[in-house]
C-alpha cells in the first residue's frame, strides 16, 4: 500500500469509516483518493468533490449511503489538498500541470447580480490566477476531476459529481470542459465567490484592490507564522462549528481528519495561494440546463 510520508504526516492506511486510502498518479503528483461500491459493477459512478482546506475524508459520511443504493462512489482530494501532493505554487512543475495553461484567459465582459437583486452592467471578469503560473486554479482541478473519471473510474456511462465549496466551481467548470462526461453536478453548500474582484463595488474597487492585494501577498511570503498559530484543534473546532448547522457535529473526529493533512510542509504555501485566487470564472453567469 502507498503511503504519502512527509515530516511525521503520514497517510494512513485507511480512513476512519475503514475506506482504504489509494494514489493515482496524475500529471507528476500524487493524489489521495477512495473508493467504495462495486467497481466492477455498472451503478451509476459518483464522484465527491470536498471544498476549501478539507479533503476526501469530509464524505466518509456520505460514501455509505451511496454506495448501499448501488453507486459507485468516489471520493478525491484535489491538488494541494489532504494527502495529495502539494508542490509549491512558484516552482516549474507546479506552473507546468496549471489547468490554466493553453487557455484564452482574457477577462469578458458580464452582468452581474447584486446582493439586492439589480444588476451591474458591463463587469470585467478576472479570470486568471493573480499569482501568475500557480496550479491552485478551478481550471487545474476541472482537468484532474476529469482525467480521474477517464483514468481510475472509466466506464462508458457519464459520472455524477457531488460538489462543496470551492469544489462545487471545479466541479461545474468540469462540467463546462467536457459536458458529455457529466451526468450531472449536485451541490451542497456552494461557494459563490463573494471575494472575486469583479464582485468589488466598483467606486471602491480602486481603494480595495490593492490593499487586498497588499494584505495577499504579505501573507503568501510571511503567514507561515500565522498558518500554525490557527492549525490547532481549539481553533479548528470553532471555525467548523460557523458553517455547521449542526454543532454537534462537530467531533473531535471531524477536526482531526480535517486538520492532520494540513500540518504537512507545503500546506501554508496551498492555503495563502488560494486566499489570494480573487478572480476566476463566475459560473452563476452560465444559462445551465436541468434535468
Amino acid at each position: 500500500m502507498l503511503a504519502v510520508a512527509t515530516l511525521g504526516v503520514t497517510m494512513p492506511p485507511v480512513s476512519p469509516t475503514g475506506l482504504q486510502n489509494r494514489i493515482w498518479r496524475w500529471r507528476g503528483f500524487d493524489v489521495r483518493y477512495q473508493c467504495l461500491g462495486d467497481e466492477r459493477a455498472d451503478g451509476p459512478a459518483v464522484l465527491f468533490v470536498h471544498g476549501l482546506f478539507v479533503n476526501a475524508d469530509h464524505w466518509r459520511r456520505n460514501l455509505p449511503a451511496l454506495a448501499n443504493a448501488g453507486c459507485r462512489c468516489y471520493a478525491i482530494d484535489l491538488l494541494g489538498y489532504g494527502y495529495s501532493s502539494k508542490p509549491n505554487p512558484l516552482s516549474e512543475a507546479a506552473k507546468a500541470v496549471s489547468g490554466e495553461n493553453g487557455r484564452s484567459l482574457s477577462a469578458p465582459v458580464a452582468d452581474l447580480g447584486t446582493a439586492g437583486g439589480g444588476t451591474r452592467e458591463g463587469v470585467e471578469v478576472e479570470l486568471a490566477h493573480p499569482v501568475a503560473g500557480s496550479p491552485y486554479n478551478f481550471y487545474t482541478w476541472s482537468e484532474q476531476l476529469l482525467d480521474f473519471e477517464a483514468e481510475v473510474i472509466g466506464g462508458d456511462e457519464p459520472v455524477t459529481l457531488v460538489a462543496n465549496s470551492i469544489g462545487s466551481i471545479s466541479a461545474l467548470q468540469a462540467a463546462i470542459d467536457a459536458p458529455a462526461r457529466i451526468n450531472g453536478v449536485a451541490i451542497v453548500n456552494p461557494n459563490f465567490r463573494e471575494l472575486h474582484v469583479s464582485e468589488q463595488p466598483a467606486l471602491l474597487r480602486p481603494l480595495l484592490v490593492p490593499i487586498i492585494e497588499a494584505v495577499q501577498r504579505t501573507l503568501r511570503e510571511r503567514g507561515q507564522p500565522l498558518f500554525d498559530a490557527l492549525a490547532k484543534p481549539a481553533t479548528v473546532q470553532q471555525i467548523l462549528k460557523e458553517p455547521y448547522f449542526d454543532a454537534d457535529m462537530v467531533t473531535d473526529e471531524l477536526v482531526d481528519v480535517l486538520l492532520t493533512p494540513l500540518l504537512q510542509p507545503g500546506s501554508a504555501d496551498v492555503v495563502f495561494d488560494t486566499l489570494s485566487y480573487s478572480a476566476a470564472p463566475l459560473h452563476k453567469r452560465q444559462p445551465w440546463r436541468r434535468r
